[in-house]
């Protein structure tokens, strides 16, 4: 199996409660509190790590908050290469409100990155063994510009690096423009602002993958259609995989499940069919666990089975 390494510049540590009810002033009473790791990169190596696989996780830790994330990566068996920063980990906090069903997701801006602190990633980065998968997810911290980020994957590539990128927005874009990008993950929205275009016929969204992965951006595109499942383009094939009908608790870390899945899949050489079917199987395992919780081996396996049966 190919190595698999995920970067995070923005780690976070992730806490969870449940209140009976949320309105303002007064004090409301919440359960414990659960910890996680969190961040993008972190949580496609902890979906990767359940399903069974091995990834390591790359990035910056600081502080007590930065101990404790490291300290839950550890107790995960999740491998970690980090670098420690002045500035604490950011802390998110995550709310369900148990007489709606709703939930709130508090998220902190990321720790700010020095210069020094970014180049030391890097380096980190560039010992990785040419011909691993590296998968780049999460929001840009305070102080990292998309240049800076281009410039990262640039000289990943150079090292002989296969780069998946998970981003929205001037991020993703810019990724794209380096040219030979091995898999990246946008919404319909995305995508659209990605061809700039909308995409309102029933074959846009095929035609807009189609040509992002046309034009050598990158190699393959899966598109998230949500309850829809995904549609997946590369070189060869178009693929569509529709989930099985499922009661949705949280969406919270499907995503992040979904690129793990595809990863660990690419890693073994799957064909186009069989990574986007696992990939919406592990994304909709996420979708049935209340909090923030990722998938399970036990539900990505139900699924994907099912899938491959359907």
């Amino acid at each position: 199996m190919v190595a698999i390494y995920t970067l995070t510049l923005a780690p976070s540590l992730d806490s969870a409660t449940l209140t009976p009810q949320i309105y303002p002033e007064g004090k409301l009473r919440c359960t414990p509190p659960v910890f996680e790791p969190g961040g993008g990169g972190i949580n496609v190596a902890r979906a990767i790590t359940h399903l069974g696989g091995k990834a390591t996780a790359i990035f910056p830790a600081g502080g007590a908050t930065g101990e404790h994330l490291t300290a839950l990566l550890a107790d995960e068996n999740v491998p970690t290469i980090s670098v420690d920063a002045k500035d604490w980990t950011r802390q998110n906090l995550h709310v369900h409100v148990e007489s709606s069903g709703e939930q709130y997701r508090f998220v902190m801006p990321g720790a700010s990155l020095s210069e020094d602190e970014f180049r030391q990633i890097e380096e980190k980065v560039l010992t990785i063994e040419p011909g691993a998968l590296l998968v780049v997810s999460g929001s840009l911290p305070p102080g990292i510009t998309v240049g800076k980020l281009t410039q990262l994957i640039k000289a990943a590539q150079q090292h002989g690096l296969r780069c998946i990128v998970d981003s929205s927005g001037e991020a993703l874009s810019a990724a794209l423009s380096i040219g030979n990008i091995e898999l990246v993950k946008p919404n319909q929205k995305e995508l659209s602002a990605l061809v700039g275009r909308e995409l309102t016929q029933p074959d846009d969204v095929r035609k807009a993958a189609q040509e992002i992965v046309d034009s050598g951006k990158a190699l393959r595109v899966v598109v998230s259609l949500g309850p829809q499942g995904a549609l997946a383009v590369d070189a060869n094939q178009c693929v569509q995989v529709v989930p099985p009908p499922m009661k949705s608790q949280s969406t919270v870390g499907a995503g992040d499940s979904m690129v793990g899945a595809m990863t660990l899949k690419l890693a073994h050489n799957a064909p186009l069919d069989d990574m986007v079917r696992y990939g919406v199987a592990a994304g909709s395992a996420a979708t049935i666990n209340h909090g923030t919780r990722l998938c399970a081996l036990s539900d990505t396996q139900k699924i994907y089975d099912y899938l491959r049966n359907a």
